[in-house]
């Protein structure tokens, strides 16, 4: 207990979410080093986020390639500021040395987190992510390619769909506006 507590000073209350914050969604993941965290600890700054699965290749690279793209063009300062979060569609076979796998072989920047959540959390995740997918018979995943803005707080502030490696240049400028006013 600290010092305050002590005197009788009440700790600080937790910050609340804001009512349309994804983060209120409790979904355990664990990211390409396999450590455990909750979803919700995303928040503090503006992230990137989007779905994609490791054995994946057609969209899924080109997702992460958007991704790139678009922080490329952002000033140092501000790539420094977004957060960006990859969660798997397949925890089944997308284990946490696959997505560190994948991080390395695409060269993406070493703050992305790539996250595998819990498998009983993938539907929820997309779900609220807007992420529409299935499984086919050969083991591939017919999903929605998506990148998805969230402020500092978990609410939605843009969506891009995914057509190429060159980012939306209307999306770049929702992420420009989201970073100036964090």
């Amino acid at each position: 207990m600290g010092d305050a507590q002590a005197a009788g000073v009440p700790a600080a209350p937790a910050q609340v979410l804001p009512g349309e914050s994804l983060y209120h969604l409790r979904a355990g993941l664990t990211d390409q080093h396999g450590q455990a965290l909750q979803w919700a600890a995303l928040r503090g700054r503006p992230q990137l986020v989007s779905m994609f699965y490791v054995n994946c290749h057609l969209m899924c690279p080109l997702i992460l390639e958007n991704a790139k793209a678009l922080q490329k063009q952002l000033p140092a300062a501000e790539r420094e500021r977004l957060g960006v979060a990859i969660l798997t569609l397949d925890p089944a076979r997308d284990t946490p040395e696959s997505l560190a796998a994948v991080a390395q072989r695409h060269r993406v920047p070493a703050d992305w987190r790539f996250l595998r959540p819990a498998p009983d959390d993938v539907r929820a995740l997309a779900s609220v992510l807007d992420v529409r997918y299935r499984f086919r018979e050969d083991g591939s995943v017919n999903h929605t390619s998506m990148l998805v803005l969230l402020d500092p707080d978990g609410r939605v502030l843009a969506r891009s769909e995914v057509v190429g490696a060159a980012p939306d240049p209307a999306f770049l400028q929702q992420v420009r506006t989201a970073l100036a006013a964090d």
